[in-house]
C-alpha cells in the first residue's frame, strides 16, 4: 500500500503535527527563549541555548503558516529572545548559549547556531512577522561577513567573540544546516546567492567527501579541510561531533541534495546528473549500513570507517531523517521502494519512538527499543519531527516555511 499519496495518511501526518505543536507550547519560559522539555513536557531548567530557541522560532512560524492559533505570539516570543538576549550588541553575531538573566556562558561565535539564526529569521518571514525580515538580513550579513568562506565553498566553524580569532575546526554538521538555511533564504529573498551556496556545499561534501569515502560522509576536518577520521574516538556518543559516520546526516544530506536540485530545475538550470544519483546512494548506504543491522529494528547512531556500528542508540531525529529522504526521493523518482521504506519507519516510529502518554516522541532509544538517556535526556525540540510530518506533503521547492506560505500544502 502506498502511504504517500492516499489521503488518510495525509491527515494522519496533519493530526501528528497538530499533536507535536501542542506539546512544545510548554517550552516557551515566562522571561524569554524555549527551554528543552522533560518527557512530560515540563520545562527543564539550565542555560538558554540558541539553536533551540531558533528552531522552536521556525517550528511556531509553520504552526502559523499552517492557522494553528496562539503560534503567532510563540514565533514573535521566539524572535524577542533571539535578538534580544542571545544578541551580541558589541560585536554583532548571537551567543550560543546564556544564562536565564543574559549572561553569556561561552562568548565563541559557532556557524551551527547561526545557521539556525537564518532558518528561523526565514520562516518567520515568510509567516508575515513583525521584525523577522530585519532579523534576516542582520543575520545574512553575518553570513557573508564571517562564516561564508568563498574559497573553500564552505563555512566556516568557529570564532571567538569578537569575530577576530577563527578556531582551526571545521565541520561537517554545521554546513549541514548552513545548506537548508540557504536554502531558505534563498526562496524567502529571492537572492540567488544563498542557492549558489547551498549547491557549493552539497556539491563538495555530497559529490566530493562522501563520494569519496564509500558514502560514510567525514564529519571532522582541520583548516586546509582535511578529513580528521579519528576526531573523538575517545568520545564516540557525542551530541553534536560524534566520532565515526552519522547515520542520519547521510538521510539529511540525500534530501537536502534533492532540494538543492528542485530549486535548480525550477529556475531553469542545468543540473548535473550526480545529483539524483548520489541522493539515491546516500540513501541505500543509511539503509544498509544503518538500519536494522544489530538483530532489532531501528537506526544506529554511528558506524566506523568499515560501515560497522560504533554508537547504536536509536536517535528519534535519525528515524524522522530518514522518512523525510525516503518521501523526498519519491517526489524525484516515483519509485516504489521509497514508499516501502517510509510506510517501515513510519510504522517503527509508531510503534517505538511516539510517546502517545507523554507527548511528542522519545528522543533516544536502546538497543531494545526501550527509553534510553545516553546521549540526550528530556525531549529537546520539535523541529525533526515537525518536519517528518510536514516535507511528505509538500514540494521539493520552495522549501518548508515559503512552500506553506504560498498554499502548497499537499
Amino acid at each position: 500500500m502506498a502511504w504517500l499519496t492516499t489521503a488518510a495518511h495525509a491527515r494522519w501526518l496533519e493530526a501528528e503535527t497538530d499533536r507535536l505543536l501542542e506539546f512544545g507550547r510548554a517550552s516557551a519560559l515566562p522571561g524569554g527563549g524555549f527551554a528543552r522539555q522533560d518527557d512530560a513536557g515540563r520545562p527543564t531548567d539550565g542555560p538558554l541555548e540558541l539553536w533551540i530557541a531558533c528552531r522552536m522560532t521556525h517550528v511556531y512560524a509553520l504552526g502559523h503558516l499552517l492557522g494553528r492559533p496562539g503560534s503567532a505570539a510563540l514565533v514573535d516570543h521566539g524572535l524577542a529572545a533571539i535578538t534580544g538576549v542571545f544578541a551580541d550588541d558589541e560585536h554583532g553575531g548571537w551567543f550560543a548559549e546564556v544564562e536565564r538573566d543574559g549572561t553569556p556562558v561561552t562568548t565563541t561565535k559557532a556557524a551551527y547556531p547561526h545557521a539556525f539564526v537564518v532558518l528561523a529569521a526565514s520562516s518567520a518571514t515568510a509567516a508575515g512577522r513583525p521584525g523577522a525580515r530585519e532579523l534576516l538580513d542582520a543575520a545574512l550579513q553575518v553570513q557573508e561577513r564571517h562564516f561564508w568562506d568563498e574559497a573553500a565553498g564552505m563555512a566556516v566553524e568557529e570564532w571567538d567573540a569578537a569575530f577576530g580569532t577563527l578556531d582551526a575546526y571545521r565541520g561537517v554538521n554545521a554546513n549541514m544546516h548552513t545548506v537548508e538555511a540557504y536554502l531558505a533564504a534563498a526562496d524567502v529573498t529571492g537572492d540567488r546567492v544563498w542557492l549558489d551556496r547551498a549547491v557549493r556545499i552539497v556539491g563538495r561534501v555530497v559529490h566530493g567527501f562522501a563520494r569519496d569515502n564509500q558514502w560514510r560522509i567525514p564529519e571532522h576536518f582541520d583548516s586546509a579541510w582535511t578529513p580528521e577520521l579519528e576526531y573523538n574516538a575517545d568520545t564516540p556518543a557525542h551530541p553534536f561531533r560524534p566520532y565515526g559516520a552519522t547515520i542520519g546526516h547521510w538521510f539529511e544530506w540525500a534530501r537536502l541534495t534533492l532540494h538543492a536540485r528542485a530549486a535548480l530545475q525550477a529556475r531553469g538550470d542545468a543540473v548535473p546528473d550526480w545529483m539524483l544519483q548520489d541522493a539515491v546512494a546516500l540513501f541505500d548506504a543509511g539503509v544498509a549500513e544503518g538500519w536494522d543491522v544489530d538483530g532489532a529494528p531501528g537506526f544506529v547512531y554511528t558506524v566506523d570507517w568499515s560501515g560497522a556500528p560504533v554508537v547504536r542508540e536509536r536517535m528519534h531525529w535519525v528515524a524522522a531523517e530518514a522518512v523525510a529522504a525516503a518521501a523526498a526521493l519519491h517526489t524525484a523518482t516515483g519509485e516504489p521502494r521509497f514508499d516501502d521504506w517510509y510506510t517501515t519507519w513510519w510504522e517503527y516510529i509508531g510503534a517505538h519512538h511516539l510517546d502517545r502518554e507523554g507527548g511528542s516522541w522519545w528522543h533516544e532509544l536502546g538497543t531494545d527499543n526501550t527509553v534510553s538517556r545516553t546521549v540526550w535526556a528530556g525531549k529537546a525540540d520539535l523541529y525533526h519531527a515537525v518536519q517528518a510530518a510536514l516535507i511528505p506533503r509538500l514540494p521539493l521547492t520552495p522549501v518548508i516555511a515559503p512552500a506553506l506560505a504560498a498554499g502548497l500544502l499537499g
